[in-house]
């Protein structure tokens, strides 16, 4: 191979990616040893590299393998090739289909050879399209043959990764490959002639991706936990770490070596673990492990591929953790020999006086996992361990204690050393000021409720365990929810501030609850608490209350009764059953009212009389409760008395007269409903016959509704009809009525010629009478509605035409008769629109 690195190519240095082949410095490639070859071409990686300026540069080397045994004439040799020779090299054809003649010219069918891989290396650069191989029959020479490739890679996913001119056979590769995608592929060659026939059997294609070295080892977990026992011998395990390359495992790009970089700290020895290069284990190579000097080692491990050559393999680190974990090599020992202890009084149960400090390991610490024993001038004293009994300065002031030491666990195998150790211990107790306590505590005391204000309920006195001081103890409230307890402040006497009632607020379950305070002069000052609890008895104090306070019953008797009950703040005996009575003044109450007795604590309040008008009535009821001496208390229940239907229910108008209102009352509020409704009827009625006029007029025609013209009103007074350009011809009486003429007689338009057949309306009678006029413009009218010829406007209507006018000239020579045999009376009776003209010509002569 030839490389130049444009400085002289001094200090290059030449590798392979194969154990097999190397490179001398003259770039001589040659077999490091025999070597077997199981495919027809080779291909290798050449790297040069400047240990100087650490560049790295690669190229491709294919060997075709020559074979022993030559076919036909055919003679293949092995050649070596560098990257500019590869297209030359590319251009073998393989020739899969192959036929020959024998002697007497009949053709014999060969079995199809065995195409060899093709081997495709990964990360090429190009440029792309780049030509691997070419296919073709030898029957291209007698007919034109079109190639074709099917396969994952070519016509299914991925697509158009290879591809094949149809005419020559030339295969190509259309991009880098990447082994770690997709390490090979399937391919099939087909030939066909022009119209699609097959020349040749499909031929097989494999095409292998040539791994390169393009993925660095990946630790499955960057930091590694790991444990072994202080004092472990050399090789033992602690530990794997694994990492994995994704490339080719069966090639060095693709091998994982394992080595140690650093450890820290480096004691007692720099070396203290090594790691297995190809598993990845960790083990122990020294000895002096000792969790009191080093409790943890980290560990740097590298993992490198190329079979950890570290000059052009990829390499990655991950940290190891190596936790030193503790046994049992060290005996506890007490720092000192002996011990003075003063502590103070009372030592509580399960107290502890002092915390032992014991040497474990070398150190000075607590130890948790020890186990004390005691002994005193009375024999062992194993109970004074848990103190079981309260230390008391008044029952003893001194202790002389032995206490032994041992580890719960026996130490390690090898240790020669006492597994215990021993101290003497003085304990002298001083006394100091302890605090008052009750003797009694809750002290419960029982009473009467109601005893008067200053009455003695007891004495509830404290204890103060100072023998040896001559201290007084002072008492005074803590907790008096109802202010109604004092205590005189020397000797604890309790006694009433005011009256103590049973059914107050503050009483739970008859229990009156009160907290003291007792206070000694000591120094410093302590107290304690007592609690007085006082259970009332009940007496009956409470007269009852009648329930309910309103009800409602019928004004005639029938089965609507009220039921009547009473409430008592007391309890038993001094509740029920409970006495219902009504009071003899006033009178009325017997006379309209009664009450009958269900039981004990009910009765039922219904009336006397026959009827009682409706209203509300105070009824007052006597309530007796069953106490010694018995309590009576008057109530007044309101009673609302109201009309009621068949069923025994007040009615909506009875309970308004039961409310307070009158008979007049409920008249003038009927009659207002009654005109209101009246109003209402005639807006309805007034509203409807407004309508209906309003349909009536059809003729006269708004301006504003005329869709003919645009006439805008803006609130002005012109100067009349000539002041506006307007055309008024279609309001007035056109010139000609030559087409009304010719048709026949009754109601026309004068705006537009009707298209179909036209209506025929009523012709008027040729004698009057009364009403045809009115009926036959209604008629017309009706008729002009109902065409269905007439435009989508209001339009003038002529119900009759008498022609253009006359040529006779004048008629006013002319004389009416005098012979008075004409009547025209008759206008009379056709409305106010010809009332002129009965007064010309009806009444008397014309």
């Amino acid at each position: 191979v030839k490389f130049n690195n444009c400085a002289g190519n001094k200090g290059v240095r030449y590798e392979t990616n194969s154990l097999d082949f190397k490179v001398r410095a003259d770039g001589t490639m040659y077999a490091a040893h025999q070597v077997q070859m199981s495919s027809k071409q080779l291909i290798l990686m050449v790297t040069a590299w400047d240990p100087q300026t650490l560049g790295r540069w690669d190229a491709i080397v294919r060997f075709l393998v020559a074979e022993k045994s030559q076919h036909n004439g055919h003679k293949p040799k092995g050649r070596k090739t560098v990257p500019g020779e590869l297209a030359q090299q590319q251009s073998d054809t393989l020739l899969p289909w192959r036929q020959h003649q024998n002697a007497n010219g009949l053709r014999r069918q060969k079995r199809d050879w065995v195409i060899p891989p093709i081997n495709v290396p990964e990360n090429s650069r190009g440029p792309f399209p780049q030509q691997l191989v070419r296919i073709r029959s030898d029957k291209d020479k007698e007919i034109h043959i079109r190639y074709s490739i099917t396969g994952v890679g070519a016509d299914q996913p991925p697509m158009e990764v290879f591809s094949i001119d149809p005419v020559s056979g030339r295969m190509y590769v259309t991009r880098p490959m990447d082994r770690e995608e997709r390490a090979s592929y399937h391919l099939r060659a087909h030939a066909v002639d022009m119209n699609g026939n097959k020349v040749e059997n499909p031929i097989d294609l494999y095409i292998y991706v040539i791994d390169m070295n393009d993925n660095r080892p990946e630790f499955i977990n960057q930091v590694y936990n790991g444990s072994v026992d202080e004092g472990s011998k050399p090789g033992t395990y602690v530990m794997t770490v694994t990492a994995n390359d994704a490339d080719d495992s069966t090639t060095a790009n693709g091998m994982v070596r394992y080595r140690i970089v650093t450890q820290t700290p480096q004691s007692p020895s720099q070396n203290m673990f090594t790691i297995n290069s190809e598993t990845g284990d960790i083990v122990t190579v020294a000895a002096g492990l000792d969790r009191e000097k080093v409790q943890q080692y980290i560990v740097i491990v590298q993992a490198t591929d190329m079979e950890g050559n570290l000059n052009y393999g990829l390499s990655n680190t991950a940290t190891a953790i190596i936790t030193v974990t503790d046994v049992n090599d060290n005996p506890p020992e007490f720092t000192t020999s002996t011990v003075s202890i003063q502590t103070s009084t009372p030592l509580p149960h399960n107290g502890a006086a002092w915390q032992w400090k014991v040497m474990r390991d070398g150190t000075p610490h607590t130890c948790t996992h020890c186990h004390f024993s005691f002994s005193g001038p009375r024999g062992p004293r194993e109970e004074m361990q848990h103190f079981a009994a309260a230390v008391d300065y008044e029952m003893n002031r001194a202790f002389m204690l032995t206490v032994m030491v041992s580890n719960q666990a026996p130490l390690a195998s090898g240790i020669q050393m006492s597994f215990q150790s021993t101290a003497g211990v003085t304990i002298s107790v001083t006394d100091v000021n302890e605090a008052p306590y009750f003797p009694t505590n809750h002290k419960l005391i029982r009473l009467e409720e109601g005893v008067p204000t200053g009455t003695v309920l007891t004495t509830f006195s404290a204890v103060d365990p100072d023998r040896f001081m001559q201290q007084a103890v002072r008492y005074s409230k803590l907790s008096d929810p109802a202010n109604w307890l004092n205590i005189n402040a020397t000797n604890g006497q309790i006694t009433t501030a005011a009256v103590l009632d049973r059914e107050s607020d503050y009483i739970k379950n008859n229990v009156y609850e009160a907290t003291f305070l007792a206070a000694d002069n000591g120094i410093p000052p302590a107290s304690g608490t007592g609690t007085l609890q006082i259970y009332l008895i009940d007496i009956n104090d409470n007269a009852p209350e009648l329930l309910p306070k309103e009800a409602q019953i019928c004004e005639k008797p029938n089965l609507n009764v009220i039921n009547i009950t009473a409430a008592d703040a007391d309890i038993d005996p001094n509740i029920g059953p409970f006495v219902f009575e009504l009071p003899s003044v006033p009178s009325a109450v017997r006379k309209n009212w009664t009450i009958t007795r269900l039981n004990g604590d009910y009765a039922q309040l219904s009336l006397r009389i026959m009827y009682l008008e409706a209203g509300v009535y105070d009824v007052p009821i006597i309530v007796t409760d069953s106490g010694n001496p018995p309590l009576y208390n008057t109530s007044v229940i309101k009673v609302k008395v109201c009309p009621c239907d068949e069923n025994g229910d007040c009615t909506t108008i009875g309970a308004v007269a039961a409310a307070g209102l009158g008979t007049g009352a409920i008249i003038a509020i009927l009659i207002c409903i009654i005109i209101l409704l009246t109003m209402v009827l005639l807006f309805v009625v007034w509203m409807k016959r407004r309508e209906k006029e309003r349909h009536t007029k059809q003729l006269l025609i708004d301006p504003e509704d005329d869709v003919r013209d645009n006439i805008l009103k803006y609130d002005e007074e012109g100067g009349g009809e000539e002041d506006q350009d307007y055309d008024l011809s279609q309001l007035q009486q056109p010139e000609t009525m030559d087409h009304v003429l010719n048709k026949t007689p009754g109601v026309r338009r004068v705006d537009e010629r009707p298209i179909g057949a036209e209506p025929q309306y009523p012709i008027r009678p040729v004698i009057p009478h009364p009403g045809d006029i009115g009926d036959f413009i209604n008629e017309g009218l009706r008729a002009a509605d109902n065409d269905p010829t007439a435009p989508p406007y209001d339009s003038l209507l002529v119900f009759d035409y008498e022609g253009s006018g006359s040529t006779a000239g004048s008629v006013s020579s002319l004389n009416s008769s005098s012979s008075g045999d004409q009547d025209y009376d008759y206008l009379n009776d056709w409305g106010p629109r010809f009332k002129k003209l009965a007064d010309m010509y009806g009444g008397g002569e014309a």
